[in-house]
């Protein structure tokens, strides 16, 4: 393995968002909608059709006093707009428009805030979800959250698994987790049999590395289980049925790199390797891994 690193310190300014969810209405159907929109002015967004279920992801930027969500099609391609003048994120009313950018169509949106999740402060409060950006073809998911007495930042308590138009919740299970906020959830095959499973961010580091957990489906029960898979950045190879961990530390200077097949939901480890930085080469040289 050759790779050449460079130490140095990097500075990074953390932007506090503000996580917002609304109910409320496009024309006359009824949505929810959630916004993660950072101090600097650029954000995400999701909603979904109350009758539908199926999350729809939307890029954000607040240029003055104007929120634009842009949302796209499946070939990637910019297909409507959400257009909101005159934002206050305080405000208990959030009223604009959609529009179409094909056709130019426009309908009217008018929302009504639920509550508001905040870093940085210590106010406490109960239990609140808020959706998921992702979903099954049947499914879909909302994050349960709750803020502790003397905590900054609200911590994921749970996980709910909910059929799509009928609302009934089919699963919950019980977490403690980092919150990210509308993408706190993924979705994969994780242990290469041809069913779609899910994820959980857990929590991150201050370097590249994190972790999440894995939640396999049950097709005898109909439910989902958490895998005990675990690793840092776990990476899952659908071509090869492979699990690739990378995970570094100190700057870079300390590498390990392993390879694992999945036998009966277990992780087997098939090879690891490690390096660490030799200043006489100024690159990872390979070393026996403790």
């Amino acid at each position: 393995m050759k790779q050449k690193i460079t130490l140095f310190f990097l500075l990074a300014t953390t932007f506090l968002s503000a996580q917002i969810t609304y109910t409320g209405f496009i024309d006359k159907y009824p949505i929810e909608f959630a916004t993660d929109i950072y101090s600097d002015g650029v954000g995400t967004g999701i909603y979904a059709y109350s009758n539908f279920d199926t999350p729809i992801s939307l890029k954000a930027k607040l240029t003055g006093k104007t929120l634009i969500f842009t949302e796209k099609d499946k070939n990637g391609k910019e297909s409507a707009q959400l257009i909101f003048q005159n934002y206050n994120s305080k405000s208990a009313q959030l009223n604009g428009i959609w529009k179409d950018l094909n056709s130019g169509k426009e309908l009217q949106i008018n929302l009504s805030k639920m509550f508001e999740i905040n870093s940085g402060n210590k106010i406490e409060w109960g239990e609140r979800e808020i959706l998921q950006s992702v979903s099954f073809k049947d499914k879909y998911f909302k994050l349960i959250l709750s803020k502790r007495k003397g905590d900054y930042e609200a911590k994921v308590i749970g996980v709910k698994i909910i059929e799509k138009r009928t609302d009934k919740v089919l699963q919950k299970i019980d977490l403690e987790c980092q919150l990210l906020g509308l993408n706190n959830i993924s979705i994969d095959d994780y242990n290469f049999d041809g069913i779609e499973d899910f994820s959980v961010y857990e929590a991150g580091t201050a370097g590249p590395d994190s972790s999440s957990l894995y939640f396999l489906y049950n097709p005898k029960t109909g439910k989902y289980f958490e895998s005990g898979f675990s690793g840092s950045s776990l990476e899952f190879d659908s071509k090869t049925k492979r699990i690739h961990e990378h995970n570094q530390c100190c700057a870079g200077t300390s590498v390990m790199e392993a390879e694992y097949k999945v036998v009966n939901n277990k992780m087997v480890l098939i090879k690891k390797t490690c390096f660490k930085y030799d200043e006489k080469i100024n690159d990872l040289k390979k070393v026996k891994c403790d």
